[in-house]
């Protein structure tokens, strides 16, 4: 058994600004070892993601109490029986959904909808079952079998995909959800080709990066879509051709006539049910929408029902990228490397794991791209 710090959260739907509300609360707490098929893991960085500020809100309901953070970066300290090939000393990165392997979904190479990691999540554990973390009140829920916001956390080894171990650990984190997920979305789900248009609805980290995606990918034009006229310009800086203002009342029109009446791809990233419908009405004929966000589950989408027919048009839902994470991690790191996708711009921020509340509120505020909690 290990003591370490955490960040736990024991109530959802805590009143903004989190710096008064102190949603989560950084304690020492109790951390058992890996039993089989599973690792400890020294946390070295670890982002703060809108899919973690949805679980503050109550926007996205979890299991309490629970230890948050799930996009993160680290190194083995410890191994339990059969850890995967895994060995103490390696730098690894998480995934968010733990991958059996075995299923149906994961035998037909869709790892991020494997029913075991599905049902393991939603019930705060690790694929054994397990909850490892531990205080004075009981047992502590794993989020997304990661639980990134601590300075040690026990895994499945199938959480994990080793690294580069040259890769900075602030730059890797971002790694595990904002560019698999942003970067998937564009090369896994929607196979951007060159020279077609993309357009991307929100920059936040996961928009950015299904913006640099949509780049390495050749789109043109490639038009940014947000309220943040710094956004913005951090999105031209990144290669976009064209960048317009949600907040415009023409904004609609002008994606379309930027895209010639629709985009062949739009990415939407915000989370939003009107958002999306905005995409949606911003894609060509035979175009392609695919939603990256988490709205919250009351939220319902309304759109013309024949234009998906009479338009050959596909809206697709694209989860965790639709990646193969042994697969993708290492191929995107490999593209970062190689100056095609500029991950590093993406890091907005870095912080102590004691100023996290006051973090959420900058997230809140859509006042960052990614930041990065850095442990010492």
């Amino acid at each position: 058994m290990r003591t370490t710090r955490a960040a736990i959260l024991r109530e959802m739907g805590a009143p903004a600004p989190y710096a008064q509300s102190q949603p989560l609360e950084i304690r020492e707490v109790q951390l058992a070892p890996p039993g089989a098929g599973e690792v400890t893991v020294r946390i070295r960085a670890a982002g703060l993601c809108h899919s973690d500020l949805s679980v503050i809100n109550g926007s996205r309901p979890r299991v309490m109490p629970m230890v948050l953070g799930h996009e993160a970066a680290g190194e083995v300290v410890e191994v339990g029986p059969n850890p995967g090939g895994l060995k103490v000393g390696d730098h690894v990165v998480f995934s968010f959904v733990p991958v059996c392997g075995e299923c149906p979904a994961c035998s037909e190479g869709r790892p991020a909808m494997c029913a075991p990691g599905a049902v393991a999540n939603g019930g705060g554990s690790l694929l054994s079952g397990a909850r490892p973390f531990a205080d004075d009140q009981g047992e502590l829920h794993h989020h997304l079998g990661v639980s990134a916001f601590a300075d040690h956390t026990t895994v499945s080894a199938k959480s994990c995909v080793a690294i580069d171990p040259t890769l900075d650990f602030r730059i890797a984190a971002l790694f595990g959800c904002a560019v698999m997920t942003g970067v998937g979305a564009v090369v896994n789900t929607a196979k951007v080709e060159p020279g077609t248009s993309c357009a991307v609805y929100g920059l936040g980290g996961v928009g950015l990066a299904a913006l640099i995606g949509a780049r390495a990918s050749g789109a043109n034009p490639l038009v940014a879509i947000d309220l943040s006229d710094d956004k913005l310009a951090l999105a031209r800086s990144l290669g976009a051709t064209h960048t317009v203002n949600a907040g415009d009342a023409d904004a609609l029109e002008q994606v379309r006539a930027i895209t010639n009446g629709g985009a062949r791809t739009v990415v939407e990233s915000v989370g939003s049910a009107k958002v999306l419908e905005t995409a949606y009405a911003a894609t060509g004929r035979a175009g392609t929408t695919v939603t990256v966000g988490l709205p919250h589950p009351d939220a319902r989408l309304d759109i013309q029902a024949v234009s998906l027919t009479v338009d050959e048009r596909v809206l697709r839902g694209s989860y965790m990228g639709s990646a193969i994470p042994s697969r993708d991690i290492p191929r995107f790191i490999a593209m970062y490397q190689a100056g095609l996708l500029p991950v590093d711009k993406l890091l907005s921020h870095t912080l102590k794991l004691e100023e996290i509340n006051e973090a959420f509120d900058v997230l809140d505020r859509g006042e960052a791209v990614r930041q990065v909690i850095v442990f010492d």
